[in-house]
């Protein structure tokens, strides 16, 4: 059991880092906020429970209240930032429209000046800065960052990490963020530490 007794709640608004070492589950953690693996109990997000859901419904509620950024950003290389922002609206049932409308107002407002180049050409910083952009393009309920700034340089760490931490309350969602950085981390309202199956909050977190 990889797990025992973990209890974690994370209102709108607010935000969480989970730190451990590696083995300790940080990734799975979001694994089943993502409702990818699902544990003994309970996964509540949005007021309903992924661990009863079946596979269709369940990518239905993820794509609508679930955004996730990864630590290289997971984009389609040869799409340009303004398409893999745009593509997670498609996909969510927008208009190709709105969906576009959207994902330029997104990219725009955090900071992705060439939106219409491709993201493989686009800086590290750009690239996760396109990525918080589709994670957040569907007004998710939710945000999960898995290692988010790890591949990237202490500027541009330090800027990507200034933007999500800014994110709950701009865009009324929660953040969990699970890094292996205390700089990070430290931005959180909360920090937790996950080790031995035991999640336990810092105090001055």
């Amino acid at each position: 059991m990889l797990f025992d007794g973990l209890d974690l709640r994370l209102p709108i608004g607010e935000s969480a880092a989970v730190m451990g070492p590696s083995g300790s589950g940080k990734s799975t953690l979001i694994s089943c906020a993502l409702g990818l693996v699902k544990p003994q109990g309970s996964v509540t997000v949005a007021d309903a429970d992924l661990t009863g859901m079946r596979r269709r419904q369940l990518a239905r509620h993820r794509s609508r209240y679930t955004g996730v950024v990864f630590q290289f950003g997971e984009l389609l290389p040869e799409l340009t930032a303004l398409e893999n922002v745009a593509l997670a609206a498609l996909l969510a049932g927008t208009s190709r429209k709105d969906a576009y409308a959207d994902a330029e107002r997104l990219l725009v407002e955090l900071g992705v000046p060439r939106a219409k180049r491709p993201t493989g050409t686009l800086s590290g910083g750009e690239r996760q800065r396109t990525a918080v952009a589709r994670a957040l393009i569907n007004k998710p309920a939710l945000l999960l960052a898995d290692e988010p700034t790890g591949a990237l340089d202490d500027t541009n760490r330090n800027s990507v990490a200034e933007l999500l931490f800014k994110v709950p309350k701009q865009w009324e969602c929660a953040l969990l963020v699970v890094t292996h950085d205390e700089q990070v981390a430290m931005r959180a309202d909360r920090v937790f530490h996950l080790a031995d199956g035991h999640l336990l909050e810092r105090s001055g977190g």
